[in-house]
């Protein structure tokens, strides 16, 4: 069942946003033509990009939903695309409760009647910034149980935190709040893999008023300082499976990984 909501909306269709954008990389409807116009000049790896990291978003969830986790808060949701986090999770332990977390107000909308959770479970929305853990964190708390183990997912939203907002800091604050046996699940368009692709990305991007911050393995690495990292590491998004069949091999500008809270 969804838990109850209220919240107007306020859609700005006059400047892109990253979900709408997103949305239409991954060939969506649910986009305007000022996101569509920054999706167009993007160059085609764009799209493989939002595609992989739908798909390890796919497998890490139902990886972790057969481990036994049970509670999922997931930020940066983006318009619901099917499947969604919840169906996955709910496939494996229907009474899996999960909290979506985005700033768009377009994906209020549609998790309204999208992200339904199955009869046993829980979904539920906050709109809000990543930038206000401290505001998630307590809207979350009134849906899951922080005494149990959480999977925080921050999938393709963190290069839209550029250093100087403090992406560590923010996600230093949403781990400190889960106990341990939770886990990071995270996946961030890589500097030093394509660079010029990167370059093209990020140049597009500001043009519409979007900054993003590529990083290196390395800086996004530093994110999981103190977690214990689940096998295979810190990889490239189709490169992160846990069980057969294996994903098709493939380039990719897009590092993803799933750690444990100690």
């Amino acid at each position: 069942m969804p838990a109850g909501r209220s919240n107007p909306l306020q859609i700005d269709t006059s400047k892109a946003h990253p979900a709408r954008v997103y949305d239409w990389l991954l060939g969506g409807k649910d986009n305007y033509p000022v996101d569509e116009a920054v999706g167009e000049k993007l160059p085609s790896e764009a799209r493989d990009g939002a595609r992989q990291n739908r798909q390890f978003m796919h497998r890490a969830a139902a990886w972790l939903a057969g481990q036994g986790v049970d509670q999922f808060l997931d930020i940066g949701t983006c318009i619901p695309t099917e499947p969604n986090l919840h169906q996955i999770v709910q496939s494996v332990v229907p009474a899996a409760r999960i909290v979506y977390t985005d700033n768009d107000p377009i994906v209020l909308r549609h998790a309204e009647t999208l992200l339904i959770s199955g009869p046993g479970g829980v979904t539920d929305y906050i709109q809000a910034d990543v930038r206000s853990p401290g505001k998630i964190i307590e809207h979350a708390r009134t849906v899951l149980d922080f005494g149990r183990p959480v999977a925080l997912s921050l999938i393709a939203l963190l290069h839209f935190i550029p250093d100087e907002q403090e992406p560590l800091a923010i996600v230093g604050e949403l781990l400190s709040a889960l106990p341990p046996g939770s886990y990071l699940v995270l996946s961030h368009a890589a500097s030093d893999r394509y660079a010029e692709l990167a370059a093209q990305v990020t140049a597009e991007y500001a043009r519409a008023g979007i900054r993003l911050g590529f990083r290196t393995r390395d800086e996004v690495a530093r994110f999981f300082d103190g977690l214990d990292m689940v096998e295979p590491g810190l990889v490239t998004a189709p490169e992160w499976f846990r069980t057969a069949p294996a994903p098709v091999p493939e380039d990719s500008g897009i590092y993803a990984g799933v750690a444990r809270l100690r």
